[in-house]
C-alpha cells in the first residue's frame, strides 16, 4: 500500500495571502475606486502601486489581473472585481504560471534589453486570456534607458495589453512613467485591522496566542501584514501551547514596556544608581540596549502626543496599565521636559548604534540624562534669578549680580557729588537712590584686571584676548574705561566691550577710546620677563653667529640656570639615608 505524502509546509504569509479583493486588510480606497472602474469598464490601460513592503503591492497586482482575465465558473463571466477563484486563468494566475501574466522582477532584470523584450511581445495577442498582463515588480530598479524604451509602448499599448507596476519607492520612478499610470498608494495596515487579521489566523490553525503578545507583533510589524503574519509564524512556533506576551518579548529581543516606564521614572527623578541597575537587569534577561532606548524614544514620543492630545492614549497595541501610567506622565511633565528627553535620545541612538560597545554607551546615555532631570528650565532659571536678595555692599552675604536699573547713571561720580534727598523726602529720592545702587553694584569692579576676570567668568574667549591684546588703559573708574586701541585692536572693540560689561552687570558702562595711551597692554606686561629675556639672548654672541648662519632661525625655548637646576633636583634620585653596606662589620 503506497502511503500518501502529506502537503508540504506552507509559511503563513503565503498561505493566507489575499486571494480577493475582499480578503485584502486596510485598503478600503483602493478597492472602491477598482470596483467602481471595473462596473464602469472604465479599466486604466497601466497601473502603480506603492506603499511599504508587506502592504499588498504584489498581490494586489495578480488579484486584479485575475479579475481582468476571470471567465468565471461557467467560462461566460466577464471582467469582475470579484473574481472567481476557480477558472483556469484563476488558477494559474495565482500560482505564477499563467502564460499571458508575465512577472518581471527589475530588481534583476534592469536593462533595456529586458524592456525590448516586452515591447517587441506586446504586438501578439494575448494566447488564451482575455488580456496580457505585463506585472513588472520594484519597478524603480529600472534604468533611465529602460524607463525611456517603454514610455511608448505605455503611452499607448494594443488594446489587450494591461501594464501593472509595483514599487516602494515611488519618487524614484520618472514622472513621464507617473503620467501615463494610474497610481495606487497602498496605506500602512491600522493596528486594529492588523489584530483582527492576526487572530483571524490564528483561529484557522488553531494557535492559541495572548491578547497582549498580538499586540507586540503588531507594533514591531509597522503596518505590513506580511511582516505581521512572519512573525506570528515564527510566535506559535516558539511557544509551546498558548504563546504569551514574555515569549514573544524575548523572541524580538524588546524589553518589557512596564519596566521601560518603570525606567523612564528612575531617570526623570534623577536616580541614577536605581535607572543603571533596571538597564543592567533588562541587559541581562536578553533586552537589546538599542531596542531599550529606541523604546524610551517611542513612549517619550508617545507621552507628548498624549499631551497634546489625549485621545491618542487610545491604542489598541497599548495595554490599560501602560495607557494609565501614559496618560499620568503626560499631566505631570511639563512639554519641556519631553521634548529635552527627546533630543537627547535621537543622540543617544546614533552613539548606540556606532558604538564598539552598545551596553557602555547605552549606560552613558542613562547617566547623561538622570543627570539633566533636575537641571532647572529657563523659566525657573529666571525666576530665581528675579526672586534672589539684592547684592550686598562690597560682595557680602546676600551678594550677587544686580538686576538691571533702569536710565542711565553717571556710577564713577564720587559719592560727595550724589544728590542726596532732604530729610523729609521730595522728588530726589529715587534718583538718589538709584545712583547708590549703581555706585554700590559697580563698586565690585574696582580696577580693570576685575573687569579683565569677569570676561573669563563669562567665557567670551574672543574678547578676553582682544582686551588683552588690544586696550592701553588710560583711565578707569568703575563705570567708565578710556583706553587707546593697540595696533591690532579691532575698531568695534570698545562698542562691544562697552555691551558685553551692561549685559553681565546689569549697568551702564562708558567705554570710550582717546589717543594720548602709551602704557604697556596686559599682555605686554605679562610677557615682559620673557621677552627681555628673550633680548638678552638675542644679544649672545653665539646666538647671534647661529642666526647669522641660519637667517630663517627662531628661538623657540630659553631655559634659565635656575629653571635648569631646578629640573634637575626634580629628576635627581632621592638621598637614601643609613644605605646598608655589605662589607661593613656589626
Amino acid at each position: 500500500m503506497t502511503e500518501t505524502p502529506s502537503p508540504a509546509y506552507q509559511v503563513l504569509a503565503r498561505k493566507y495571502r489575499p486571494e480577493t479583493f475582499a480578503d485584502l486588510v486596510g485598503q478600503d480606497a483602493m478597492v472602491r475606486t477598482l470596483k467602481n472602474a471595473f462596473e464602469a469598464d472604465r479599466i486604466a490601460q497601466a497601473f502603480v502601486m506603492t506603499g511599504i513592503r508587506g502592504t499588498g503591492k504584489t498581490t494586489t497586482a495578480r488579484i486584479i489581473a485575475k479579475g481582468m482575465n476571470c471567465i468565471g465558473p461557467d467560462g461566460e463571466g466577464k471582467a469582475t472585481i470579484e473574481p472567481c477563484g476557480q477558472c483556469e486563468h484563476c488558477v494559474a494566475i495565482m500560482e505564477g504560471r499563467h502564460v499571458d501574466v508575465m512577472e518581471m522582477d527589475a530588481a534583476s532584470r534592469t536593462g533595456v534589453n529586458d524592456i525590448r523584450e516586452i515591447i517587441e511581445s506586446v504586438r501578439y495577442r494575448a494566447a488564451s486570456a482575455r488580456y496580457k498582463i505585463y506585472i513588472i515588480d520594484e519597478v524603480h530598479m529600472l534604468s533611465n534607458s529602460a524607463f525611456n524604451a517603454l514610455l511608448k509602448t505605455l503611452e499607448e499599448p494594443p488594446e489587450h495589453v494591461k501594464f501593472i507596476f509595483a514599487t516602494t519607492e515611488i519618487r524614484k520612478v520618472p514622472v513621464t512613467v507617473l503620467s501615463r499610470c494610474q497610481r495606487f498608494d497602498l496605506r500602512r495596515i491600522e493596528p486594529e485591522d492588523m489584530i483582527g487579521l492576526l487572530k483571524k489566523i490564528a483561529t484557522a490553525e488553531n494557535a492559541q496566542i495572548a491578547e497582549d503578545a498580538l499586540a507586540l507583533i503588531t507594533r514591531a510589524a509597522e503596518g505590513s501584514a506580511r511582516d505581521a503574519t512572519s512573525l506570528l509564524d515564527q510566535a506559535i512556533s516558539h511557544g509551546a501551547g498558548e504563546t504569551s506576551a514574555d515569549q514573544v518579548r524575548a523572541m524580538l529581543g524588546l524589553a518589557d514596556r512596564g519596566r521601560v516606564l518603570d525606567l523612564m521614572d528612575m531617570i526623570l527623578r534623577g536616580d541614577t544608581a536605581g535607572a543603571l541597575t533596571e538597564l543592567g537587569g533588562q541587559y541581562a534577561e536578553g533586552a537589546d540596549p538599542l531596542a531599550v532606548l529606541r523604546d524610551l524614544a517611542e513612549i517619550t514620543h508617545w507621552v507628548s502626543v498624549v499631551k497634546i492630545t489625549p485621545d491618542a492614549a487610545e491604542d489598541p497595541t497599548v495595554s490599560p496599565d501602560e495607557r494609565a501610567r501614559g496618560v499620568q506622565m503626560a499631566e505631570a511633565l511639563p512639554m519641556r521636559i519631553l521634548t529635552r528627553m527627546w533630543q537627547m535620545l535621537l543622540k543617544a541612538l546614533e552613539e548606540v548604534s556606532a558604538a564598539p560597545n552598545a551596553m557602555m554607551s547605552a549606560e552613558m546615555a542613562i547617566i547623561r540624562l538622570t543627570h539633566v532631570a533636575d537641571l532647572p528650565t529657563p523659566e525657573e532659571l529666571i525666576r530665581r534669578l528675579q526672586d534672589a536678595p539684592p547684592p550686598a555692599p562690597n560682595g557680602g552675604p546676600g551678594g550677587g549680580m544686580s538686576a538691571p536699573t533702569q536710565g542711565t547713571v553717571q556710577a564713577h561720580a564720587p559719592a560727595a557729588q550724589s544728590y542726596a534727598a532732604p530729610a523729609g523726602g521730595g522728588a530726589g529720592a529715587p534718583s538718589a537712590a538709584l545712583a547708590r545702587e549703581t555706585q554700590t553694584a559697580l563698586a565690585r569692579y574696582p580696577t580693570l584686571e576685575h573687569v579683565v576676570e569677569l570676561i573669563r567668568t563669562n567665557r567670551d574667549v574672543k574678547l578676553l584676548v582682544e582686551v588683552e591684546n588690544g586696550v592701553r588703559l588710560v583711565s578707569y573708574q568703575p563705570g567708565r574705561i578710556e583706553f587707546t586701541p593697540a595696533d591690532n585692536a579691532p575698531t568695534d572693540l570698545a562698542q562691544r566691550l562697552g555691551s558685553a560689561l551692561q549685559r553681565w552687570t546689569g549697568n551702564r558702562w562708558a567705554v570710550s577710546v582717546v589717543s594720548d595711551g602709551d602704557m604697556a597692554t596686559i599682555a605686554e606686561v605679562r610677557d615682559a620677563a620673557d621677552l627681555a629675556l628673550r633680548a638678552e639672548a638675542e644679544q649672545h654672541p653665539l646666538v647671534q653667529a647661529v642666526l647669522k648662519q641660519f637667517p630663517k632661525a627662531r628661538i623657540k625655548r630659553i631655559e634659565t640656570p635656575a629653571e635648569r637646576a631646578a629640573k634637575v633636583e626634580t629628576e635627581a634620585l632621592p638621598e637614601v639615608e643609613d644605605e646598608w653596606d655589605p662589607f661593613e662589620e656589626d
